[in-house]
């Protein structure tokens, strides 16, 4: 054989053996050049640098082995356009954030809304259970509510001693209740971060904190019941504890997409749906640390400046009606983030 047919030869049977990824790059470039990337899925935009880098080995293997001319011209334009569209110049800082506020996260809360309704029954399961178990015996109260969560506040506690807290704007009752809404937001926050951390365990972590967080909340609302001070302490916590409340909620909504997602992938592989599942709930946890620093100024500036419980119910109602107004009902412009 020539050495002329014998390159032909390698020319072809290197084509043969590459050319439907290069097809296959060749096609999500081009939706991607034609504005159609939110017909790609997680996986296909996924395994573009995978195409990519393999696009440039083949390349790199072409020039040296001095394969037909062609050939290299073909890589090299390849090549060349998805560099542009992978690592190409990126939209201003400004333009992300309005798409991350005005697409991204609404499009994640709403792919999460069935997680979301299960993570808040499961924290009214764990509240009414608690507060049947503290209205019955108050011995169960310092088996739910960590010490120092309480706040030295307990069934022992008097109905003016509770009362201080919650509506004492100065003194010594203001600072044990700033000490102890500090600690419960710092509470708040660690347990958002462990419902959506622990989801790899198929969830089942998840539920659990869910279930707990909600034993909390209804062990101090007996307390404050058997003093009278029921509406007092719902319109206190209302006044951040509806944007916490929820931004725990989409944590552990986040924390069982992933969850269930290793647990029942469906036709694609497990790693695939948990990358999916994933790109979702990273957007709702970034939502989730911004909701946690809006109630951490609610809090701070409520719990200060405002003892009125009807203005703390109207704040804490009007919080919670904006995040569902915002997260689904909004029109929101894109395709579903899972593809």
């Amino acid at each position: 054989m020539s050495g002329g047919a014998s390159s032909q030869f390698a020319s072809a049977r290197f084509r043969e053996a590459r050319t439907l990824d290069w097809l296959e790059l060749e096609q999500r470039i081009l939706q991607i050049e034609r504005g159609r990337a939110g017909s790609l899925s997680d996986e296909d935009l996924f395994e573009l640098p995978v195409l990519y880098r393999a696009a440039l080995s083949s390349l790199s293997v072409a020039r040296e082995t001095s394969l037909d001319a062609d050939l290299v011209a073909y890589l090299e334009a390849l090549c060349a356009r998805s560099y542009f569209v992978l690592y190409g110049v990126q939209p201003p800082l400004r333009r992300r954030i309005a798409a991350f506020f005005g697409t991204s996260w609404p499009l994640a809360l709403r792919s999460l809304a069935r997680e979301t309704v299960i993570a808040v029954l499961m924290m009214l399961l764990g509240g009414i259970a608690a507060y049947c178990l503290v209205a019955s015996d108050p011995s169960w109260y310092h088996s739910i509510v960590p010490e120092g969560l309480a706040g030295g506040r307990g069934p022992q506690s008097s109905a003016a001693e509770l009362r201080q807290g919650l509506y004492d704007g100065g003194g010594d009752g203001s600072n044990m209740l700033g000490a102890f809404a500090t600690y419960l937001f710092t509470h708040n926050a660690q347990i958002a971060l462990m419902c959506f951390a622990l989801g790899f365990a198929f969830g089942v972590p998840t539920l659990l904190l869910l279930v707990y967080n909600g034993c909390i909340i209804g062990a101090f609302l007996a307390v404050f019941v058997s003093k009278g001070l029921g509406l007092p302490l719902a319109a206190w916590l209302t006044i951040h504890g509806t944007t916490e409340l929820f931004a725990i909620a989409i944590a552990g909504a986040a924390g069982l997409r992933v969850g269930m997602a290793l647990a029942f992938p469906g036709t694609l592989s497990r790693t695939a749906a948990t990358a999916r599942a994933g790109r979702t709930a990273a957007f709702a946890m970034i939502g989730v640390v911004l909701m946690l620093a809006v109630a951490g100024l609610l809090e701070g500036v409520g719990r200060q400046t405002i003892t009125s419980d009807l203005f703390r119910v109207a704040i804490g109602g009007a919080a919670l009606l904006g995040w569902l107004l915002y997260f689904y009902v909004m029109p929101v412009r894109g395709g579903d983030l899972d593809g």
